[in-house]
């Protein structure tokens, strides 16, 4: 019933520039903070970013603060995760994911009880 979908991962030089975006259905999406995590091949899954249910609060991993930028269109359903400047260490299959919005989010990934399958974002040197 309820479904979150990645999109926009692909191939991309260092420097460059993604924007990933993920839909949402089957949930009411504003009773839910949406994050951002990544998982690289032999890493442990890792919070990037993630946004409140009315879009005022965002939080950002030290690793990408200033390069990504995570937003939200509560009309659409959908949130977006721009990323700029990209390094080869933001390679990685990245995952939507919606926690109950109780408090302020959390950057542990064991809180949130819905998930996308996962974009893959490969950044060559």
């Amino acid at each position: 019933q309820v479904q979150l979908v990645e999109s926009g991962g692909r191939l991309v030089q260092a420097g460059g520039s993604l924007r990933l975006s993920c839909a949402s259905s089957g949930l009411t999406f504003n009773n839910y903070h949406i994050s951002w995590f990544r998982q690289a091949p032999g890493k442990e899954r890792e919070f990037v970013a993630g946004i409140s249910w009315s879009g005022s609060s965002t939080y950002y991993a030290d690793s990408v603060k200033g390069r990504f930028t995570i937003s939200r269109d509560n009309a659409k359903n959908t949130v977006s995760l721009q990323m700029n400047s990209l390094k080869p260490d933001d390679t990685a299959v990245y995952y939507c994911a919606a926690e109950i919005a109780r408090g302020a989010v959390r950057s542990d990934y064991r809180g949130y009880v819905y998930w996308g399958q996962g974009t893959q974002v490969t950044v060559s040197s």
